[in-house]
């Protein structure tokens, strides 16, 4: 997986961005990103990190959608041997961990509604305990949190606190689509190339056509689908990487949500129709994993994995 901390474009879009990451890092404000799946949000995180005077400090992730609600408050605050079955030894939460540098909430949209008020209250105050332990904790860290959602909307749906919004959004920083950047493309394709060269000692390239194709896909996952094309690529390709048609759009035969209805058609795969009918159920109960889970008649463990790799490969969950 290639990894970079730096912000890569040369389009307005990506400049904008930049000039948020150089304005937010020097002050301790929390942060919100607010972008698409794919766009890099973890990268802007680290970006603003690495140029702040905690840049020496830990840089701690979680994400917010990927974690139960019953484990949610250990893995935030950690907890005290014993504390509840299983704990065999006292471990530290990400909050532990990122003193005094900064903690990332990815996905904060998710975080179930009880822990946002223990969130809301460490942020006001900077204490807080183990699970199971009575010693008050103190914390001096910095907050970036990041989503895929419009944060109001979820506010008003009832689903996030708006208090706890206007605590993390001191400075919004949004991300642009690869949409909104097509001039980037081109770049990001050949940075991807170049990186992919240097880890491999080799010296492939493009096809003569490939940018052509890449330069017309709408690139539904963004950044995230535009590394992956290049990667998949590049490991078939002997010395030109050529890239096929992608497809843009879904096609005909594709799950379809109306009135309440999910409708799919016959020949769609396991994977599509799994991906549409947790999606649209998801949808219809305003983000409630654990009403959606009962609803579906899984766990919410169960759930919380299935949307965990949605996240991590958007691609292979959507029809081609």
């Amino acid at each position: 997986m290639i990894k970079s901390s730096k912000i890569l474009g040369r389009s307005p879009a990506a400049f904008a961005l930049a000039r948020s990451i150089v304005k937010a890092a020097p002050t301790d404000a929390s942060v919100l990103i607010i972008g698409e799946s794919g766009t890099g949000k973890e990268i802007v995180a680290r970006a603003v990190h690495d140029r702040s005077a905690r840049r020496d400090a830990p840089f701690v992730a979680l994400n917010c959608g990927a974690i139960s609600p019953s484990l949610a408050e250990s893995e935030l605050f950690g907890h005290e041997k014993g504390s509840f079955t299983g704990a065999s030894s006292t471990t530290m939460g990400c909050f532990e961990r990122a003193h005094p540098g900064t903690l990332f909430l990815d996905e904060v949209t998710e975080m179930p509604l009880a822990m946002q008020v223990q969130l809301l209250r460490v942020l006001e105050t900077g204490q807080y305990h183990r699970v199971g332990g009575t010693e008050q904790l103190s914390v001096d860290l910095r907050i970036i949190a990041a989503t895929n959602r419009d944060p109001k909307e979820a506010a008003l749906a009832g689903t996030f606190r708006m208090d706890l919004l206007y605590r993390l959004a001191v400075f919004p920083i949004r991300v642009p689509s690869l949409r909104e950047r097509r001039s980037d493309i081109a770049y990001l394709a050949q940075r991807f190339l170049d990186e992919l060269n240097h880890q491999e000692n080799a010296a492939k390239v493009f096809s003569p056509t490939a940018m052509e194709v890449l330069e017309a896909h709408n690139w539904p996952g963004n950044i995230r689908e535009l590394k992956n094309v290049i990667t998949r690529a590049y490991i078939m390709a002997d010395h030109e990487i050529s890239i096929e048609p992608l497809n843009s759009g879904r096609r005909s035969g594709s799950p379809e949500l109306k009135q309440g209805f999910l409708k799919i058609p016959i020949g769609t795969s396991l994977t599509h129709a799994q991906h549409a009918l947790i999606m649209a159920t998801l949808d219809h109960y305003s983000g409630d994993k654990r009403r959606t889970a009962l609803a579906l008649g899984i766990s919410p463990k169960t759930l919380y994995n299935r949307l965990e790799q949605f996240r991590k490969a958007p691609n292979s969950a959507e029809p081609a």
